[in-house]
């Protein structure tokens, strides 16, 4: 079994709780597919770099799994016809990590850090 990672964007005047709608049903199709979610991540509301589809921000989501080639064109296939979802992007990944991406990470801000970083 190979190991991916999907990401998919959600419209922004989308619910939170449908955003957890999408990711269970998404989660489902992997599992029904024979495949194994090893992470889902919510990343929340971000903006974007540049307008999709009329959209400035975006629920932001990933989920790491793994499976055939199969469950992925089919978790595409349906990321691709649901209506909420603005963008998504799965790519083929050596192996999973189980910590938390650095999306999870908390922001920081210019002030010391970005001096010491420039010394």
């Amino acid at each position: 079994m190979s190991n991916y990672e999907v990401v998919f964007i959600v419209r922004p005047d989308v619910a939170t709780t449908q955003v957890d709608t999408l990711t269970k049903k998404f989660s489902d199709v992997v599992t029904s597919q024979d495949g194994k979610v090893a992470k889902t991540e919510s990343w929340g509301l971000r903006s974007l770099a540049y307008r999709v589809k009329k959209h400035r921000k975006g629920y932001y989501v990933m989920l790491a799994v793994q499976g055939n080639g199969d469950m992925v064109n089919e978790v595409e296939r349906q990321l691709r016809i649901n209506d909420d979802v603005i963008r998504f992007l799965s790519i083929r990944v050596d192996e999973l990590d189980e910590k938390p991406s650095i999306m999870m990470a908390p922001r920081r801000r210019g002030g010391d850090d970005a001096e010491k970083t420039a010394e």
